[in-house]
């Protein structure tokens, strides 16, 4: 298929793993022009169709079922109400494998609100007394223990905070310098740190388990011993970081960038999809 001959109200027709579906160009590429459905039907690449089934259909090797609230979101931006909370995890994974970041950030933030509603009633802070404590200038700003899930921290200079050992579940640190911050054994389950900055950071025996880490920057993070199953780490820089004995299954590397990171006791199956570079390994070591 000549993409360049498309225009935007063309139909195009996808097989994804054997679910059919119609739409548009301009359904593809408007609503996330940084994803992969985005760069296929861009025009700047030509598209193998089906030969010996159904011509004119575009085959993806993925699972159809959520398929269609793909598209559903890129056409009217809508997460769709699912019966069961395991499906979102289904759809999340679809979504971080088309590189949706936006529809990636709303499943997170919908699978979130209600454990939100309830940290938020027993969080020690407020965002606004965080903000407080930035505004004091203390010259050590430590929260070791507190509990602060919930919160939307979003966009703040937090370089140097020590948060060991807190209960940050859910907190939103998109956008967020945390620079040289301690996360030491904090429990940050579901957070957020999409395009973060996280250079020198440490993160030793941290439970990060279905974190996002989309476009941030973790150069020369200490991530020793931390639990990382299920977290995205779409076009992450982690060159330099160390990743010494964690759990990464089902982890997205996608497009990051780990090179001269170091590696021990590592699955690398789970580093495919990265950019790895010249990685330093313990072969002796590595599942």
């Amino acid at each position: 298929m000549a993409m360049k001959e498309l225009k935007k109200s063309s139909v195009i027709r996808l097989n994804i793993g054997g679910n059919k579906f119609c739409t548009s160009v301009d359904t593809l590429t408007q609503r996330e022009p940084n994803s992969m459905l985005a760069a296929m039907f861009s025009g700047r690449h030509n598209i193998a169709c089906e030969e010996d089934c159904e011509k004119g259909y575009v085959f993806i090797d993925r699972d159809g079922t959520h398929f269609r609230h793909i598209l559903n979101w890129l056409r009217d931006a809508t997460v769709p109400l699912l019966e069961e909370r395991c499906k979102y995890s289904e759809l999340l994974r679809e979504a971080e494998y088309f590189q949706l970041v936006g529809l990636t950030e709303e499943i997170h933030a919908f699978l979130n609100k209600e454990d939100d509603q309830i940290a938020k009633l027993d969080a020690d802070l407020t965002r606004r007394d965080i903000i407080n404590f930035i505004l004091s200038n203390a010259t050590i700003m430590k929260f070791r223990g507190f509990n602060l899930s919930g919160l939307d921290l979003s966009k703040l200079d937090l370089t140097k905070i020590d948060f060991s050992y807190a209960c940050l579940r859910n907190v939103c640190f998109s956008g967020c310098d945390l620079t040289r911050v301690k996360f030491k054994y904090v429990d940050a389950e579901g957070a957020i740190f999409n395009n973060a900055t996280l250079t020198n950071s440490e993160f030793v025996g941290a439970n990060l388990r279905d974190a996002s880490f989309v476009d941030a920057k973790l150069s020369f993070a200490e991530v020793d011993s931390a639990c990382l199953v299920n977290c995205s780490f779409l076009r992450a820089i982690l060159d330099n970081a160390q990743l010494y004995n964690s759990d990464l299954t089902n982890a997205n590397f996608r497009d990051a960038n780990l090179i001269g990171s170091y590696v021990q006791d590592v699955n690398l199956q789970h580093l495919v999809g990265a950019n790895l570079g010249v990685v330093t390994a313990y072969p002796d070591e590595i599942r």
